[in-house]
């Protein structure tokens, strides 16, 4: 059998993906594949240069994954993606993008189900969510419902400023910390501004030191 090209690999790597799912790879400075999905297309081609402020311009300048949502200012198309880096020799070489359709097109809310219907909450007054007993839990001020999106999929949506993921069943809003205690099982407790306390893993305790800068 022929060996395959680099194209023709990630052409079939890119059918792996939903076809709402673009998929980009950058050298140093320039896009070199780019296969747009059905839902969102940036219009990029190999050999245009990184933009400042994609998410390909913050993964190459420090180095570490990236994951965000992207206003339309940048391309003309509001997008939530993650580009992670990778290196050669212990150099950085490139890296490779997954940019999802902006379903929330920037909205500051997510719209939880409670038990008499729907509730829009504003991010702000979001305190963290939890996977519980297979269901993404929404805890906000004053109110608790559920969502049909996975936390994977919440940390496309949700602002970094504002949200860090913490343990593979948590996202906690950074504002609603009202403390943090070491702990020997799980590196970190949260005490949360409603008095609920927040694991943080062994597996996102250094992320989550480097975001909060301790």
């Amino acid at each position: 059998m022929e060996p395959f090209t680099e194209k023709e690999l990630l052409d079939v790597m890119g059918e792996l993906f939903s076809d709402e799912v673009s998929i980009a790879v950058t050298d140093k400075e320039h896009y070199v594949y780019y296969r747009p999905s059905k839902r969102v297309d940036l219009k990029i081609r190999p050999g245009d240069p990184v933009r400042k402020g994609t998410i390909a311009d913050q993964a190459l300048s420090s180095g570490l994954k990236a994951s965000e949502f992207i206003d339309r200012a940048v391309f003309g198309v509001p997008y939530h993606g993650m580009a992670v880096p990778f290196h050669r020799d212990g150099e950085l070489e490139g890296c490779v993008l997954a940019i999802y359709p902006a379903y929330t097109e920037g909205k500051s809310v997510v719209t939880i189900r409670t038990e008499d219907g729907w509730k829009p909450v504003p991010f702000g007054q979001v305190q963290y969510f939890e996977v519980k007993e297979r269901k993404t839990q929404v805890i906000a001020d004053g109110v608790t419902g559920t969502h049909k999106n996975t936390l994977q999929e919440f940390e496309y949506i949700l602002p970094r400023d504002m949200f860090v993921r913490c343990h593979r069943s948590f996202i906690v809003n950074v504002h609603h910390i009202r403390e943090i205690f070491p702990d020997s099982h799980s590196t970190f407790l949260l005490e949360m501004s409603s008095g609920d306390r927040v694991p943080v893993s062994q597996s996102y305790s250094s992320y989550f030191r480097k975001i909060l800068g301790f």
